[in-house]
């Protein structure tokens, strides 16, 4: 080294504070020796006056010696864990978002565990996928209309699944594994994202029939800590992997060839953490900045994959012969001339199935009954200590609000003064109750978040179970009722229409072929869409009504809460851009704490010059209440991409 020079690093330090997000310059002692960009280190923050952990970002040499800068105390672990390609995602992420680096890589990074780090073993040589699943694999793909074209030339697509289920694998789940097999095959790593566990077991069974189990890292919130961390070892390693978890799997520090997303409509899919984004929005920040080919893979489509359709971003893919559901529709007429909650086709259809199979009976909600109303009025009951929905645990149970958890021995009605309750609504355990009575000596199974169930072999069964908590049944079942839409459809939600006809496609999706799927007492465009299944068609209508509104996804929205003189610092700042389009509402109370929300709607083209423009904001705000006394710390959080506005 020159004389007169030394070395320095600029670190990232791990905070939550908004001010604090940006590199630091820190001496390098020379007893750290050789070390890398990417490693832990320990340094001293003087305007805390404390020892704080950072990341190294870069390694640079100084000209200056006389610069006064604090020396770096410790490095942590000799083991890079944020590679460049990491920080520079995480950066853009973060950046779109008016969000923190480092709160992007809190995600990314786990916590070191000591014992898994020592004990780890670097894999270098590539995985040995068999000859016979890579044909498999290229079969499958072929089912698909231009599929092998986009995995060629690393293009973005939404995938129409084929909505088949013949065995235990849903058609989605074998798609994305030989996908997936083909990258690894080839010496390419692929990352694929699902919503839940359910989903990720059964893709990981699908996986287990085509890659060797070394090749498959989990990133799963279910595993221990340092299960957690041996995965992430595993995706630094050279040897190509499969990367398969839920939402922060985005983030994993592989070279990908392949990213895909199953069901992107599921909120479950998107962060609740600062900075709050959503994986498929992290998927294309990274699909731009490694050009990796993008799949959004599902029975529907969202309309955030169909804006990015029709704007030309994406390609369509479905399949080349397309096998869809029988599906049909009972309306809310027939219900009321039946004066039943099940109409006779639908009633006579699952009697005739249970003959042969399993039976999928879907309802709105878990429990015995969610909701109580008054037995006079019928006004809703309501718990006297907090207001919050009485709802029963069985027949004949005391009533406990769904909010507070109190039960209402001496409960009487608000209105008439009654002290009788009726059931108003029905959940898995009390419609399980009624057709355990309706159809004698066959087996009632109950499916929801009490009572997860994965799998139910090809016996007679009627299964019972809440969206999303539908079991997979051998061969499929024998026939698919849908219950409770109307109710389903009344929730007060922007994409409540998209939501409800995601969880039908998705359990129709489980009947077996040429198994009738029944629709009860819905009418209108959803139920049309699901009867002619044409999801890519609704998502275009839900985005042209969307659009005079510039309600998301067809404009950005950015939700401003703080206390009043800092969100008017926020608006005042965007008053200064010349943002087509932008519309403010609020800002309006919200909490007891005296603060306020604003909502502004603005354009993509624009999105960056907003999100710098109330980044800086917030960390000026931070700034300043730092240095006052009696004041909260950070007056002011902005979230953009809200996926409902609240106002």
């Amino acid at each position: 080294m020159p004389t007169g020079r030394r070395r320095i690093a600029r670190v990232l330090i791990d905070s939550p504070l908004p001010q604090l997000d940006r590199l630091f310059d820190y001496a390098m002692p020379e007893g750290l020796g050789e070390v890398q960009p990417g490693v832990r280190i320990k340094a001293p923050l003087r305007t805390a006056g404390r020892v704080v952990d950072g990341l190294i970002v870069e390694i640079d040499e100084e000209p200056d010696p006389s610069r006064t800068l604090s020396e770096i105390e410790s490095i942590v672990s000799s083991t890079v864990v944020m590679p460049d390609p990491l920080y520079r995602l995480a950066r853009r992420v973060a950046d779109r978002a008016a969000g923190s680096a480092s709160d992007v890589l809190r995600l990314a990074i786990p916590k070191r565990q000591v014992r898994v780090e020592k004990s780890w073993t670097p894999v270098a040589a590539p995985p040995a996928v068999p000859a016979e699943a890579v044909s498999g694999a290229e079969a499958v793909v072929a089912r698909y209309d231009g599929l092998a074209e986009v995995l060629a030339e690393r293009r973005r697509a939404a995938v129409e699944a084929i909505p088949v289920q013949n065995g235990t694998t849903p058609g989605w789940a074998e798609m994305i594994a030989a996908s997936a097999t083909i990258e690894l095959a080839s010496g390419r790593s692929s990352i694929l994202i699902v919503p839940d566990y359910r989903d990720q077991e059964v893709l990981l069974a699908a996986l287990a029939t085509m890659v060797p189990d070394d090749a498959v890292a989990r990133y799963d919130a279910r595993q221990s800590n340092p299960e957690r961390y041996r995965s992430f070892l595993r995706t630094l390693d050279e040897a190509p992997c499969v990367v398969i978890g839920n939402r922060s799997a985005v983030y994993a520090p592989v070279q990908a060839g392949l990213v895909a997303i199953w069901d992107d409509g599921d909120p479950l899919l998107g962060e609740p953490l600062a900075p709050y984004v959503h994986a498929r929005d992290a998927a294309l920040v990274r699909q731009e900045q490694e050009g990796s080919a993008l799949l959004l893979v599902g029975h529907t489509r969202s309309t955030d994959a169909q804006r990015l359709v029709a704007g030309g971003w994406m390609h369509e893919v479905t399949a080349v012969r397309r096998v869809l559901p029988q599906v049909r529709l009972s309306t809310p007429q027939e219900l009321e001339q039946g004066g039943r909650r099940v109409p006779s086709s639908a009633f006579g259809a699952a009697r005739a199935a249970t003959g042969e199979g399993p039976v999928l009976v879907q309802v709105a909600r878990p429990g015995f009954s969610p909701s109580l109303v008054c037995g006079t009025c019928r006004a809703p009951a309501r718990c006297t200590h907090c207001g919050g929905p009485l709802g029963a645990r069985r027949r004949g149970a005391v009533p406990v609000c769904g909010w507070c958890g109190r039960s209402a021995h001496s409960w009487r009605c608000g209105h008439c003064d009654s002290d009788q309750v009726r059931l108003a609504s029905s959940g898995t355990e009390r419609t399980a109750d009624e057709l355990g009575r309706a159809f004698p000596g066959v087996r009632v199974i109950v499916s929801d978040g009490a009572h997860p169930v994965q799998h139910v072999d090809a016996k007679p069964a009627l299964v019972v179970a809440t969206r999303g908590a539908e079991p997979i049944a051998d061969g499929g079942y024998r026939a698919v009722i849908l219950l409770d839409g109307s109710r389903m459809l009344q929730a007060p939600e922007l994409r409540i229409g998209e939501s409800c006809l995601r969880w039908w496609c998705n359990a129709a999706a489980l009947a077996a072929p040429g198994a009738p799927v029944h629709l009860v007492g819905v009418d209108g465009p959803v139920a049309r869409a699901l009867a002619t299944w044409t999801p890519a068609a609704y998502a275009r209508g839900e985005l042209e009504a969307r659009a005079p509104l510039h309600m998301p996804p067809t404009a950005r929205v950015a939700q401003i809460d703080g206390l009043p003189a800092a969100v008017r610092a926020a608006l005042d700042a965007l008053a200064e851009l010349d943002i087509r389009g932008e519309a403010v509402l609020g800002p309006v109370p919200i909490g007891d704490e005296g603060k306020v929300r604003a909502l502004v709607r603005f354009s993509y083209a624009a999105g960056q010059a907003v999100a710098t423009r109330l980044r800086a904001t917030v960390i000026a705000q931070a700034a300043q209440s730092r240095r006052g006394r009696g004041r909260v710390r950070v007056p002011l959080t902005v979230h953009l991409d809200i996926l409902e506005p609240d106002i």
